[in-house]
């Protein structure tokens, strides 16, 4: 038996390319970046934060300097005057505070003067015009006194005579009724000492303390009036407490 063999015939066709050409593989797919923006206003705000922190802390170091040079003067201050006073006053009168300040413990006066509160007094029995009695008050570190309060001038009167004026540091400079301390505290009109019908004269610019029954038997009081400045009177000097 013969075989049968059938050819058939295979053609296989083959895509043409272009010359030149290059095949390349298929892309993968981009990978996706993510990009960081600066945000332009960050640099601004930082600058004006470190200014704002900087002015603060320069205010800071000026309010601390202001407080410390402060401090050094009046310890400046306190300690010239207690050298001031220790050169006129050799001896002084202390007593132990109750509570103490700054470790201080003693509160003193020169010796013959009185204390009261937070000053010392003292009742100058020479009689010289009102300027006088200021220079012989500051040739002592003090002042002609000056009364704030009641209490004060109650304690003043407690120390004088009845049958004599003293002089305190209140005077009419221009003899227009504006009164002045001698240590410039304002005059407070509501804390004035006036006698009944005193001030009473332009021309009398000075101001003593006295008793009205050397003018009025039956009266019985203390008071300010005004006075001519060249008569010669005592006088009451004041001078703050010396703190050791």
């Amino acid at each position: 038996m013969a075989l049968e063999i059938t050819y058939a015939e295979v053609t296989f066709k083959t895509e043409s390319k272009p010359s030149g050409s290059i095949s390349l593989s298929p892309r993968a797919p981009k990978e996706k970046t993510t990009s960081h923006k600066c945000n332009p206003g960050f640099p601004k705000l930082l600058l004006a934060s470190l200014m704002i922190l900087f002015l603060l802390l320069a205010a800071s170091c000026l309010v601390a300097f202001i407080i410390f040079f402060q401090k050094y003067s009046q310890v400046l201050q306190e300690k010239t005057t207690l050298l001031e006073i220790s050169q006129k006053h050799p001896e002084l009168k202390c007593m132990k505070m109750s509570s103490t300040t700054e470790g201080k413990v003693l509160s003193c006066c020169p010796k013959d003067w009185t204390p009261f509160s937070a000053h010392c007094y003292f009742v100058s029995t020479d009689s010289k015009p009102w300027n006088k009695s200021a220079e012989r008050c500051r040739s002592m570190a003090a002042n002609l006194v000056v009364i704030n309060t009641k209490e004060e001038q109650n304690f003043i009167i407690q120390h004088l005579e009845a049958r004599s004026l003293y002089f305190v540091g209140l005077s009419d400079p221009e003899g227009q009724r504006h009164w002045q301390w001698i240590d410039h505290t304002p005059y407070n009109e509501s804390a004035t000492f006036w006698l009944r019908g005193e001030p009473s004269d332009n021309t009398e610019r000075c101001v003593a303390l006295i008793h009205r029954s050397s003018y009025k038997p039956n009266s019985h009081q203390w008071g300010w009036n005004d006075i001519s400045c060249s008569i010669s009177q005592h006088s009451v000097c004041e001078m703050m407490k010396i703190y050791l």
